[in-house]
């Protein structure tokens, strides 16, 4: 049998995007592929249209729901947790927005032959960010990665908050998901940090990160102030783990 591939994707208020989302999903030429929606009981029903994808397609299409909005890293330890539970292989994370297009997974399954884990980044060579994006919002974003979190946390992955990823089941069973603290957007800082650190074997995969089709982005001034001062913290928790 093929190996297995679970995609994870955290929902809140995704409604609109989810079921041409899981379409793409389900349509790609992947053998032994399956979705796994961790629903944050989101108040516009995305919970209730995973439900009914789930009831058309129960071997490849299953739903996590949870009690209330518990934060995006809560959510992914939750769906990678499920996924190695059932004995996936692999596991990809995406959002659901459509910034992280489903046309890269067959891509970054080729790519992890020689790799433990495949960032789909926006700061290599090829790598690209939607046209639409204001300096403002481009410079926070390149100075975040390539300057304040790499200088703080000694990273050499240039998309340090990249959240389009594929990881070999051992990366995410050897950094033992337990230890891992952060609810919010600064999940992804800490994911890469221990994977950099444990000295796992990373490439990071050119992709266009196209803005959000439908609906607002969760990534308000509160929560990035907030990423920014716990990157000191992801230091000094994880300050005892070796290779």
């Amino acid at each position: 049998m093929s190996p297995k591939t679970t995609v994870v994707i955290p929902t809140y208020n995704e409604a609109d995007n989810l079921p041409t989302l899981a379409a793409d999903l389900l349509s790609l030429e992947i053998e032994n592929l399956s979705v796994l929606i961790v629903d944050d009981d989101s108040p516009d029903g995305t919970g209730a249209i995973a439900d009914d994808i789930h009831e058309r397609y129960p071997d490849s299409f299953a739903v996590i729901h949870r009690t209330g909005k518990l934060g995006l890293g809560t959510a992914y330890v939750a769906g990678f947790q499920r996924a190695l539970a059932e004995n996936a292989d692999y596991i990809v994370q995406m959002d659901a927005d459509f910034s992280h297009s489903p046309h890269y997974i067959p891509k970054f399954l080729d790519a992890i032959a020689s790799y433990d884990t495949v960032v789909g980044s926006r700061y290599v060579p090829g790598g690209k960010l939607d046209e639409r994006w204001s300096f403002g919002r481009y410079f926070l974003s390149w100075w975040a990665n390539q300057v304040y979190t790499r200088a703080i946390l000694g990273l050499k992955v240039r998309d340090v908050t990249a959240g389009f990823k594929l990881w070999r089941r051992n990366v995410l069973e050897a950094i033992d998901l337990q230890n891992v603290q952060s609810s919010g957007y600064v999940f992804q800082v800490e994911m890469a940090y221990l994977t950099e650190k444990m000295g796992f074997r990373i490439l990071e995969y050119p992709i266009y990160f196209e803005d959000r089709r439908i609906g607002r982005s969760k990534m308000s001034i509160p929560v990035k102030l907030e990423a920014a001062w716990r990157v000191w913290q992801i230091r000094w928790r994880h300050r005892n783990i070796r290779r």
